[in-house]
């Protein structure tokens, strides 16, 4: 049985990266939490930029300590699955951003907050996901996370199918329908990509445990 002291190599290192890659993810959602409630104004995407940023150099050092520490292929699989499940998060969130921004004017206060709390709620459990790691016979916590994230992937489905029944309900211009349609779709990406970076813990965990 091998640690995950053993798979990550130099230890505290990869869980910290890990970890902050996590927070990263968490952040941008509440960068977009107060988008929302300014309903875009003023629109100033730097703070999304910039959380990109961070995230994308967290990824890269994270593959630059991969190449300097000897850890077999399918360990190494795991962690540069999870750094760039985790990296696909804050991606996903800007892109909704500089959308929303851009379309604000033709959404016709359509409110997205209930959506932005769904992300919320699953970036936090992202985060709690990726620090179990430091502890891997927590299997139990791990699947109970893991299934946190299942069930608001499937609430966030719910809450877009009923509000696409209201999109195309003939009452809506049709540029506001493809702008709504087109950020739906991006909340849709965001908590699937959540609910990857979920799976990728629990496959680690299940194989060390």
């Amino acid at each position: 049985m091998f640690s995950l002291q053993q798979l990550f190599g130099k230890g505290d290192r990869f869980y910290q990266l890990l970890e902050a890659s996590a927070m990263e993810a968490h952040e941008s959602v509440q960068l977009l939490l107060q988008l929302l409630r300014t309903h875009g104004q003023p629109a100033n995407l730097d703070e999304f930029v910039l959380s990109r940023r961070k995230e994308k150099k967290i990824a890269s050092e994270i593959s630059q300590e991969l190449v300097k520490t000897f850890i077999t292929g399918l360990e190494r699989e795991d962690i540069e699955a999870l750094s760039t499940a985790l990296y696909k998060i804050p991606k996903s969130v800007d892109k909704f951003a500089e959308r929303y921004t851009l379309a604000a004017a033709r959404l016709g206060g359509v409110d997205f907050t209930r959506q932005a709390e769904l992300m919320a709620k699953a970036t936090d459990t992202v985060v709690a996901l990726v620090k179990q790691l430091r502890d891997v016979q927590k299997l139990e916590q791990v699947k109970e996370l893991n299934d946190r994230l299942q069930y608001l992937e499937g609430e966030g489905d719910k809450e877009i199918v009923t509000l696409l029944k209201d999109l195309y309900s003939g009452k809506h211009e049709p540029l506001t329908v493809i702008a709504v349609k087109d950020l739906y779709e991006l909340i849709e990406k965001v908590l699937d990509r959540c609910r990857d970076a979920g799976n990728v813990v629990l496959q680690i965990v299940l194989k060390n445990a």
